[in-house]
């Protein structure tokens, strides 16, 4: 009988007992090498069951998806392997030929725990994912997640709320940032979360007007008088003590002071509020 040869597949499963970071991360290493490649890849994580695993490949069957997988515990990964066959799913297995090396070869036992590098590193990726959220939430970008910070720094432009968010979000703190411009409303998602994880970033007028100054200079621009003007920004200075007052935030006068204070400051007052469920990142150290 000819073989029937099979079709390409549309799709790419990468499938996991934990995150799936892992495999993710070993299948776009390889297809960033192919510029035009357009097969979208799907990560299936927290396959822990046989019941899971007959899903996923019953799934990955129907798509038309070539199924990659990192599974450490070696039951499921079996199970998954079986599965595939069964079912004539192509699979590509990252974690079993060094498994069965390690374990058949060398004699090691392996404790079959999915995620246990990125537990043991815990603080690296907490870090590595507050960093990307603060970034992705700098001034005032998607505010629908604004519910998932751990702390929100909110002010008038120039008043430091960037650099104070990433500086933070070094040390593993989910922070965004929500800039202040009277005549424009807040996101009312400021409104609607504890008010107390909200610091507004308040700042002495002078100060204020000679940053701006220096950020138009940066810029090349020339003088902007509706951005440096005093009695303009006095009253957005009034407008933004308003919006603090009227959600009921922290305020925290940044001015003239080093980053590292400030930062200290707004995580003293988390530490004091939340107890001990916040002490799981690192506080900066003192300026």
């Amino acid at each position: 009988m000819e073989k029937v040869e099979k079709k390409p597949a549309d799709k790419l499963f990468v499938v996991s007992g934990g995150r799936g970071v892992a495999g993710h991360t070993m299948v776009q290493s390889l297809l960033i090498q192919y510029p035009d490649n357009k097969i979208p890849v799907v990560i299936i994580p927290n396959v822990q069951s046989n019941e899971k695993i007959k899903e996923v490949v019953l799934r990955a069957k129907k798509a038309n998806a070539l199924i990659t997988h990192t599974m450490v515990n070696s039951d499921l990964r079996h199970e998954l392997l079986k599965a595939c066959r069964e079912e004539g799913v192509e699979e590509i297995d990252f974690m079993g030929p060094l498994a069965n090396y390690l374990e058949n070869k060398i004699g090691l036992i392996s404790v079959n725990v999915p995620g246990l590098y990125r537990r043991i590193n815990a603080q690296y990726y907490d870090r590595i994912e507050a960093i990307e959220y603060a970034l992705n939430q700098d001034d005032g970008l998607n505010p629908r997640r604004l519910k998932d910070a751990e702390i929100i720094l909110t002010g008038v432009s120039r008043s430091g709320k960037t650099p104070l968010s990433v500086y933070i979000s070094m040390f593993g703190w989910k922070v965004a940032n929500v800039p202040l411009v009277k005549g424009i409303e807040p996101p009312e998602e400021l409104f609607n979360i504890d008010p107390r994880r909200v610091f507004g970033l308040s700042i002495n007028i002078s100060y204020l007007i000679a940053q701006r100054h220096k950020r138009l200079s940066q810029l090349g621009y020339g003088d902007n008088p509706s951005y440096t003007d005093k009695r303009i920004v006095s009253d957005e200075l009034q407008y933004a003590r308003m919006i603090f007052e009227r959600g009921g935030f922290t305020v925290i006068n940044v001015t003239n002071k080093p980053i590292e204070t400030s930062a200290n400051e707004i995580i003293g007052h988390i530490y004091d509020r939340f107890g001990e469920q916040e002490r799981k990142h690192q506080k900066p150290p003192d300026s």
